[in-house]
């Protein structure tokens, strides 16, 4: 299964601008793939932004989550984009799972 993480932090503008399109792309792909989001600022999340190496926000990664819940990052992309290119993205890293 695949997830979608948004790193993102309440006072980051394009982090703010993309929300609507998250909110829309969640749905959509509901049952296809999980999406988390990460505030960055928020202490308990530290260690793990710390760990993914996140040094700007937006931050996108799509991870592959094996049968024990492990997760891989196996691609990112940083900033904000129309929903339309992200979609794509997601439908490109989709296509290439294993049904």
């Amino acid at each position: 299964m695949l997830k979608l993480i948004d790193y993102y932090a309440d006072w980051c503008g394009p982090c703010q601008q993309m929300k609507p399109a998250m909110h829309e792309v969640e749905e959509e792909f509901s049952g296809k793939m999980q999406f988390q989001q990460i505030d960055v600022d928020q202490e308990e999340h530290r260690e793990q932004v710390q760990a993914a190496g996140v040094m700007s926000i937006p931050t996108f990664a799509i991870v592959r989550v094996d049968e024990k819940g492990e997760e891989e990052e196996i691609d990112r992309k940083l900033g904000a984009m129309p929903k339309d290119a992200l979609v794509s993205w997601l439908n490109e890293h989709l296509e290439k799972e294993p049904k």
